[in-house]
């Protein structure tokens, strides 16, 4: 079968939300990029008037420029395969695809087959994130992971000890992934569902009605969605819980810090990397 290949170059803020859209007419994997998106469709599904249609839909908000090319047909597994390498993160955590060796080094191993989700833990939003997590007591914790991808930062978690992670995305594939990586993990703590932040409370994926708090909330999402959302996060925050969040670069770090502290929280740690950033406040 031979793809089309979309090169999108935009805003970062609307990378999630294209990417979703894109999900809807027929794109079936995406690459996260420093300049935007790249996607992928089986060139018999390929509409180009759908996604000129989708262009203009957003033109008004962010700038897009987008190219299209032809690939040839090619072994996908055997390509990917050759691309993901493991990661390392702080000399404790090794993320690997299935066909890695474990390397008895690190104290946490985490397996992630990515599918058509991000989160292997190679962009530098989710390494940080990875590594903000070690920094916590997450024994006997219940945890929330916002816009769950893949399900990486859930996996450490609950190898890190939680005793209850509840994850959610609103992409089916990217729930259907999560649980297949959570099992290939061993961490039956997890559960996934498919929906947003206001699907919480009331929790309307669980039988119990019961109000749910968190002791540590856990999103990598883009700036729009965090700006938004913080303070629903802190509400659900149990006392002296902790945020931790990314997905933003450094830039928009006084306003997403801003933000927390008009929810009421305090800001502990700030990590950057390549103009990403990735902040942890613990709530007042």
């Amino acid at each position: 079968m031979n793809y089309s290949e979309l090169t999108l170059r935009l805003s970062p803020d609307y990378t999630e939300i294209l990417m979703a859209e894109l999900a809807e007419i027929g794109f079936d994997s995406f690459v996260e990029t420093d300049e935007g998106l790249t996607a992928y469709i089986p060139e018999s599904d390929f509409d180009e008037t759908a996604l000129q249609e989708l262009i203009a839909k957003y033109s008004d908000q962010t700038a897009i420029a987008y190219e299209v090319i032809s690939l040839e047909k090619r072994n996908w597994n055997a390509e990917w395969e050759r691309e993901y390498e493991p990661i390392e993160v702080a000399g404790q955590v090794q993320v690997r695809a299935s066909f890695h060796a474990l390397d008895a080094r690190f104290r946490y191993d985490i397996i992630i087959n990515p599918k058509m989700s991000f989160g292997t833990g190679h962009h530098e939003t989710t390494a940080m994130m990875l590594e903000q997590q070690l920094g916590l007591n997450f024994a006997g914790k219940k945890v929330l992971d916002v816009g769950s991808g893949t399900g990486i930062l859930a996996i450490l978690a609950a190898k890190m000890g939680a005793q209850d992670v509840l994850a959610f995305d609103i992409e089916e594939w990217a729930v259907e992934n999560a649980r297949e990586n959570a099992e290939l993990n061993d961490c039956p703590q997890i559960t996934v569902f498919q929906g947003t932040i206001d699907d919480i409370n009331p929790p309307t994926h669980l039988l119990d009605s019961t109000p749910t708090t968190f002791d540590i909330v856990l999103a990598n999402i883009n700036r729009n969605v965090l700006l938004r959302e913080i303070p629903i996060y802190t509400d659900l925050l149990a006392p002296e819980g902790y945020l931790i969040v990314s997905g933003f670069y450094e830039h928009d770090a006084p306003d997403i810090e801003q933000k927390a502290t008009e929810s009421g929280l305090n800001m502990t740690r700030k990590m950057s990397n390549r103009e990403w950033t990735s902040l942890a406040f613990q709530k007042l």
